[in-house]
């Protein structure tokens, strides 16, 4: 066996792992990483945020063009299983899997394609695919190994009918009916994905209403469009069995209905991938949901030991667990941009998409802020007339006194970019955080950005 030695071993290249792994490199220092599987890119790549994302946005296509009449022209609305539109979305990992492949050999950066356990607090034992065990002995560790779906052990996920949001990746069919159980991000995003491809949905929702973390007016907005759309959202519902035939899936709940559906999807929920890292060799321990617990460095219990990304809990976002990546390796060695990660926008791929940072309507009057609204409806806005896409609105939260901006929110389409032209005003330092940019700032037109100037307008007129 093998022996390498390293200053920093990262378990897990997705985007955590990545971007602790280049920013170590980066400082000069000698990085492996060990991947589970066969290629590099994790979860985020193989199995969420670019596949979903993929899917969702061919989705979008085939929606536009079976509604609008100027593709009457052409000819009639077709139809598209849903193995031919993942078929787009698998091109787009295998472009993912060779950028981010090169990024590696680029830096110098050593892969061990298997699964990794600790030997002791610097040493890892992989047990390659190719190569057979070998010793990776490192000063710095980071644990960076993702999430899993949750599966409840009284549901059999392997029945052909019942999937997770990783296994649903393999649908090889396209189901006339679907329920999907948990209402979270990823419900919503594959509720959106399905209705949109014709499949009957019933999107069941454990809690009292969608994506509460949002603000109330977003979330009624993401409701009622989900509705339009022909999906059945039932609220306050939890499963109490699910029985499964040759020809459809059955759900048992609570409250004494029986639900019944081509296939079920399950998604509430993920856990760590921290089960079989053998971590009671070194004295850490995750909670019951596979988390590790980390200081505002990045730092486990353990000292040379780090952890980012899923496997840490909230955000849960492959935007922010690349800069955690890059913060703890920062911190490891001292170097600048190594601070905590505690606010993220939020970017929800439904259809349309939501996107969103800073307080929401509710929080700002339990703080009792006095603050001000100021929207612009996108309907109302050139550009979005022009390319037909007038549902939702951006929503600009401000200080009624100092005109300090304390929230964005955004619905519709490209929610996820033009949600950053607030977040980049928020950002600013003391009075340059001010509703006033975008009352003295010109605006492109038409675009969909000129609906910061368009709420900016609405909002001051409220105050003066």
């Amino acid at each position: 066996m093998t022996t390498r030695h390293y200053d920093v071993v990262v378990l897990g290249t997705g985007p955590a792992g990545e971007g602790a792994a280049m920013n170590a490199v980066k400082a000069g220092k000698r990085v492996a990483v060990v991947e589970a599987s066969s290629q590099v890119g994790g979860s985020c790549t193989h199995l969420g945020t670019i596949p979903s994302k993929a899917l969702r946005h061919a989705v979008k296509e085939i929606i536009v063009f079976n509604t609008n009449p100027m593709f009457r022209d052409i000819g009639e609305p077709r139809w598209f299983s849903f193995p031919k539109v993942l078929d787009r979305a698998n091109r787009v990992i295998d472009k993912q899997v060779l950028g981010r492949t090169e990024y590696y050999a680029r830096n110098r950066i050593d892969i061990y394609f298997g699964r990794g356990k600790f030997k002791d607090a610097n040493t890892i034992e992989v047990n390659t695919y190719d190569k057979g065990p070998e010793l990776l002995v490192g000063k710095k560790v980071v644990i960076a190994t993702g999430s899993r779906p949750y599966r409840p052990t009284n549901i059999d996920f392997t029945h052909p009918r019942i999937y997770c949001s990783d296994s649903i990746l393999s649908l090889s069919h396209t189901p006339r009916s679907l329920i999907i159980y948990g209402a979270g991000v990823i419900g919503c995003e594959y509720a959106s994905i399905f209705c949109g491809l014709g499949v009957r949905v019933e999107l069941i929702n454990p809690a009292k209403k969608l994506l509460s973390f949002l603000d109330d007016e977003i979330t009624d907005g993401l409701s009622y469009h989900l509705r339009d759309s022909g999906v059945l959202i039932r609220h306050n519902e939890t499963y109490d069995s699910v029985e499964t035939t040759d020809r459809e899936v059955i759900m048992h709940t609570a409250s004494g209905k029986k639900l019944r559906a081509d296939a079920l999807l399950f998604c509430n929920g993920r856990s760590g991938n921290t089960d079989n890292l053998g971590l009671d060799v070194i004295n850490l321990e995750a909670n019951s949901r596979g988390q590790l617990a980390v200081n505002d460095t990045y730092q486990t219990q353990v000292e040379n030991i780090y952890a980012v990304g899923d496997v840490i809990g909230w955000p849960s976002l492959a935007s922010a667990a690349f800069d955690q990546g890059r913060a703890a390796a920062a911190n490891m060695f001292d170097l600048e941009n190594g601070e905590f990660i505690s606010e993220v926008p939020t970017g929800i791929y439904t259809i349309p998409e939501i996107s969103s940072v800073g307080k929401t309507e509710s929080e700002l009057t339990a703080e009792k802020v006095p603050y001000e609204v100021g929207r612009a409806f996108f309907k109302h806005t050139a550009r979005a007339q022009i390319t037909g896409e007038a549902v939702g609105m951006l929503k600009i939260l401000f200080h009624r006194e100092t005109l300090e901006i304390l929230g964005i929110h955004c619905f519709g389409d490209q929610a996820s970019e033009i949600v950053h032209i607030g977040q980049a005003i928020m950002k600013q330092p003391g009075e340059q955080n001010s509703l006033k940019y975008f009352l003295n700032t010109t605006f492109n037109y038409p675009t969909m950005a000129e609906a910061y100037r368009v709420a900016a307008l609405n909002g001051i007129n409220r105050v003066f």
